[in-house]
């Protein structure tokens, strides 16, 4: 630039710089104060003879030409002298970026409504075959009123140096800042001071993938436009355009109501006095009208004169307790004077003795007189077992007869109550134990105990069950990329060799609702329809198994009914299990659908050694 541009140097006889809030490669992004209309706003300046001048102005233009609430509008464009500026409205409030430093990612109902206000915006733009050029998390705002506002509309990138804004960049730039509400993590085209999101061999990892908890939808929104599989043709309301981003988030978002209020009030509120710098202006002459003579000065007022104390009158006799004296010769005040000496203390109080915890409590008498009036205790009966002799009054003890009461009866009849009741309760296990043939404790009988039982054993009573040879494994993952997972390995769960086995992909989540999947699993061909009571497993790790008996080969498990599900393996090798079916079920496919994997290696992975089908 000519000169420097600094705070307080005034453009066009209307601007005063205010704040430098950003500069790239000698294009600077003010905060000004309209002296005119008295109000702050936005501007961009430039040197006249900069590369850029003629870009910014013909973006301004076309930036003008949208007419939409929440982008910042431009205001005045104009090449004065050695500077070529932008003149935007200025927006109050706090930018997505630093909302996400401050409080992390939003919540995704509220992620999605910020993202959709931003895309309805766009979409307006692109309809005018306008784009953005630069649409980051530092060019969103929300302001204190809770509504979203879109900063630097193409002036920004052409201050920046960048081409005319391309549309389609504007679409994957709103992939990044659904990303970066969920996440916190930027994943657009366009620069950001946010943190970029993680990759994996050149794509950028779903949300799902970095935060758990995001709904599937926005998952498979973001995934979609940020890594595409192929060029097609965009309609309208495709979700590759703006216009059906906004359409996918507002059928997500459904009542927006309050959201906006809601976000706005989580944001720290920010109190920021602004300085205007001084600058000599002309000083205004105060209408004739509006003159008043200045207030003449209050007089000062005089100091107060210091009380005189009074000395206090001194009695002629001594007093007590402020009593007043007469001046009576022939009264007596000795009893007033002070005493020279001060009288003893009063003896201490002596405590109750302690009464002991089984202590006898004296009899009352069984046939009480009639005509004994009130009887008063004394002092020295607190305790009547504390005293050789029978305390006076009808609670006497009657010395004729004599005291059969014995300390803690009461607790020994309770004990006996219990013992007695514990009795009975083992005495109807030891029945109920021997009625089911089994010994008293419970357990099952040796060959040579001789148990009387009703029945047959359950052992000599079950059909021995048959292992199905013969079979055949294909992987299955219907919930893939390309539908199969190591289909390389699948055949090691069938060949009865305990040194092979098929291992999963390593998941960063858990199978499940928070996951990328529900399961991956193996489809075991029995060759024919054939009864099925049981699959064996040789597991490593705690893995989760449904198992499904079905007569046709499984596409996928959405409206299947497991017929049984349980855990097997344990934690820190390999080892086996068993799923038994609670009813015989018929049926040529059986498939071992796996639902949860055990940890390794920083993720999940499943690893089955065999797989066993007996029926």
């Amino acid at each position: 630039m000519p000169q420097a541009t600094r705070a307080g140097d005034v453009l066009a006889e209307r601007y005063r710089l205010v704040d430098l809030l950003s500069e790239s490669g000698g294009g600077r992004f003010w905060r000004a104060h309209d002296r005119v209309l008295e109000r702050h706003v936005a501007l961009h300046v430039i040197a006249a003879d900069d590369p850029r001048a003629d870009g910014l102005l013909a973006a301004a233009r076309r930036s003008a030409t949208v007419l939409d609430q929440r982008i910042l509008r431009v205001l005045d464009a104009e090449r004065v002298g050695d500077y070529c500026f932008v003149v935007n409205e200025w927006g109050q409030g706090t930018s997505l970026d630093i909302m996400l430093a401050s409080n992390g990612p939003l919540s995704p109902r509220r992620g999605a409504w910020l993202v959709g206000e931003v895309a309805d915006s766009v979409a307006t733009a692109h309809a005018h075959g306008i784009a953005h050029g630069l649409l980051s998390p530092e060019n969103v705002l929300l302001d204190q009123a809770g509504s979203v506002r879109i900063i630097g509309f193409c002036v920004d990138a052409a201050l920046h140096g960048l081409p005319q804004g391309d549309p389609h960049a504007d679409v994957v730039d709103l992939a990044g800042l659904l990303h970066a509400t969920l996440t916190g993590r930027w994943a657009g085209v366009s620069p950001s001071d946010v943190p970029r999101a993680p990759e994996s061999s050149g794509r950028v990892l779903r949300p799902r993938q970095v935060r758990a908890g995001v709904p599937r939808a926005l998952d498979d929104l973001c995934d979609e436009l940020l890594n595409p599989r192929g060029q097609r043709q965009r309609e309208p309301r495709d979700p590759g355009s703006a216009r059906g981003v906004a359409t996918v988030l507002a059928q997500f978002v459904g009542d927006p109501t309050g959201l906006g209020e809601a976000i706005a009030a989580g944001n720290p509120e920010r109190h920021e006095t602004v300085t205007l710098p001084a600058v000599p202006d002309i000083p205004l002459r105060p209408h004739p009208d509006d003159w008043q003579p200045p207030p003449e000065p209050e007089p000062t007022p005089e100091p107060a004169p210091e009380p005189v104390p009074v000395p206090e009158p001194q009695p002629e006799r001594p007093t007590e307790a402020g009593l007043p004296i007469f001046d009576d010769e022939n009264d007596e005040v000795s009893w007033l004077r002070a005493r020279e000496q001060k009288p003893p203390p009063p003896p201490p109080f002596e405590e109750p003795p302690e009464r002991p915890l089984f202590a006898s409590e004296p009899r009352r008498p069984r046939h009480p007189s009639a005509d004994l009036g009130p009887v008063v205790a004394r002092g020295d009966e607190y305790w009547p077992f504390d005293r050789e002799q029978p305390p006076h009054g009808p609670l006497a003890e009657d010395p004729s007869e004599t005291d059969d009461h014995v300390p803690g009866r009461s607790w020994l009849r309770l004990a006996a109550l219990v013992a007695i009741a514990l009795l009975l309760v083992v005495a109807v296990a030891i029945a109920f134990n021997l009625g089911r043939g089994r010994t008293p404790l419970g357990t099952e009988p040796r060959d040579g105990d001789s148990t009387p039982s009703a029945t047959p054993s359950a052992s000599a009573s079950a059909p021995a069950l048959t292992a199905y040879t013969g079979v055949t494994a294909t992987d299955f993952d219907p919930e893939g990329d390309d539908g199969s997972e190591r289909p390389e390995d699948v055949g090691n769960v069938v060949d009865g060799d305990p040194d092979t086995s098929w291992t999963t992909l390593t998941y960063y989540q858990q199978f499940g609702a928070a996951g990328l999947k529900d399961g991956v699993g193996v489809v075991l061909d029995l060759g024919e329809s054939r009864d099925v009571r049981q699959v064996d497993l040789s597991v490593v790790g705690r893995t989760g198994v449904s198992v499904y008996v079905l007569d046709t080969a499984p596409t996928t498990v959405d409206g299947l009914t497991p017929a049984a599900t349980g855990q097997v393996g344990r934690s820190g090798g390999a080892a086996a299990g068993r799923i038994s079916l609670p009813e015989a079920a018929t049926g040529r496919y059986v498939l071992v659908w796996l639902t949860s994997l055990p940890a390794a290696d920083g993720g999940f992975r499943g690893e089955m050694v065999d797989a066993v089908v007996r029926g």
